[in-house]
């Protein structure tokens, strides 16, 4: 009997995974869309309209003709963040195209405005090839204070990033690489604290060498990991420098034949099973699950292991099948299940701080920084196995992350406005509370309908 109910408790978990996915079906087509423009001037009569547009705008336009940096002063350009997307890798759901991408890229403007504060504008790139998409991102930066991007296949997205950060002159950041990056580091710190383990001396299997894993490695080592403790796995095995492969990865993906010289301490060879077995932490970003990764190789990790599944739609392997194989604590990228660990406690602090210095660029050791920030106000608010990052209800991790990534910034001499940490947070929480209430009044006003019953 006891087996039946825990079946029954299983399915239910599973329907309610699939309900955002029905309801966007439902409330996509109501809103039609999720973001719009909206004025933050004053218009008290039409007349108003001779000073933010003609004649009056002039001025303005001599102004910062004479002297670009004025751009800053008289625009919105600051806080103006471009996301822009090719397609190539939606989500888990692969080289599904720009229009089919926009849905996405829409609602991470939202989450930009709602979380951080920032003024976000999605952006689709009818292109496949890098330098194109390059080409097109230059051509607009003019307006935009910082280039988020977004979804595009790996390898090229290393090129593209690598790039962009040095030939244009706002930060440019690729969330599915740094984003994830610092809010995984987060859970890594508060899951090992939980389980009493020190992250130099855990053992780290990492399961795919998308973006998201190649820039996570690269992270874990700056923040203390030695190369030697990590196994990362790509679709044919476990990465090491004896593989058959090695040479054309060296021509093809220097990246992932760079984690092949310098991480696998042990030299394992084999697959997912071999690279988890006798690990403390496995971070997947990898094949949508569940089965991905299989029970009996989470059984296989260490006690008190750390795991973080992150595969979207679906983890590579659900909740509950990791818990009964041993893992302690386990984190997915979902909002439906404990431990969200997900890149939306990230990007709009991190780029709130980054444009409130107005910052030239974003750097591992900034998003590093908001790792630690985020890790801190989870442990403040009381940690558990349930709890190793904050919520996005928990709104006061955005503005302090965000003071941690400004501060950074400063002290690597790369922001053009120096503040102090009570003037940067003052400020960052101003800006995203004025957001939220916004849209609570807008709600509240019937501008914003509710979704019908």
């Amino acid at each position: 009997m006891a087996d039946e109910s825990e079946k029954i408790t299983k399915e239910e978990l599973i329907e309610k995974a699939k309900k955002p996915g029905k309801d966007a079906m439902k409330l996509h087509p109501f809103y039609r869309g999720k973001v719009e423009i909206s004025p933050k001037c004053v218009i008290r009569d039409l007349n108003d309209f001779g000073i933010w547009y003609t004649p009056g705008v002039a001025e303005p336009c001599r102004d910062i003709a004479k002297n670009p940096e004025k751009v800053f002063e008289h625009t919105n350009k600051a806080n103006f963040v471009a996301v822009i997307s090719d397609g190539t890798r939606v989500l888990g759901l692969g080289d599904i195209g720009p229009h089919a991408g926009l849905p996405v890229m829409e609602g991470k403007a939202l989450l930009f405005k709602y979380l951080g504060g920032v003024d976000a504008f999605p952006i689709m790139i009818n292109t496949k090839d890098p330098d194109e998409l390059i080409q097109a991102v230059k051509w607009i930066t003019p307006t935009f204070g910082g280039i988020n991007l977004e979804d595009i296949s790996s390898p090229k997205c290393f090129y593209i990033l690598d790039r962009l950060r040095n030939e244009v002159e706002i930060p440019v950041w690729h969330d599915d690489q740094q984003g994830t990056a610092a809010i995984t580091l987060a859970g890594v710190i508060n899951g090992l604290k939980i389980v009493g383990k020190d992250m130099k001396d855990a053992l780290f299997s990492v399961i795919g060498t998308g973006a998201a894993n190649v820039c996570l490695i690269r992270t874990l080592i700056k923040a203390g990991v030695p190369a030697r403790n990590i196994i990362a796995v790509d679709s044919k095995g476990i990465l090491h420098p004896e593989r058959g492969d090695i040479e054309t990865l060296k021509e093809k993906n220097p990246y992932k034949y760079d984690i092949a010289m310098k991480t696998n301490g042990e030299g394992r060879q084999g697959g997912i099973a071999e690279a988890m077995k006798d690990t403390d932490v496995c971070i997947a970003a990898s094949k949508p699950g569940p089965g991905t990764i299989k029970k009996e190789w989470a059984a296989g990790m260490n006690d008190d292991a750390v795991m973080i599944a992150a595969a979207n739609p679906v983890p590579e392997i659900w909740p509950w099948e990791a818990k009964e194989a041993g893992v302690r604590i386990f984190g997915t990228g979902r909002s439906d299940f404990p431990n969200q660990v997900n890149n939306s406690l990230g990007f709009p602090g991190i780029f709130r701080g980054t444009l409130d210095v107005m910052a030239k660029t974003i750097t591992d050791e900034m998003h590093i920084a908001a790792a630690y920030a985020i890790a801190e106000v989870a442990e403040r608010k009381g940690l558990s196995e349930e709890y190793i990052v904050p919520t996005m209800d928990d709104w006061e991790v955005f503005p302090y992350e965000a003071t941690a990534v400004a501060m950074k910034a400063i002290e690597q001499g790369i922001a053009r406005k120096k503040l102090s940490r009570q003037e940067i947070y003052e400020n960052a929480e101003r800006i995203i509370k004025k957001a939220r209430e916004q849209t609570k009044h807008l709600m509240k006003e019937g501008f914003i309908p509710p979704p019908p019953e």
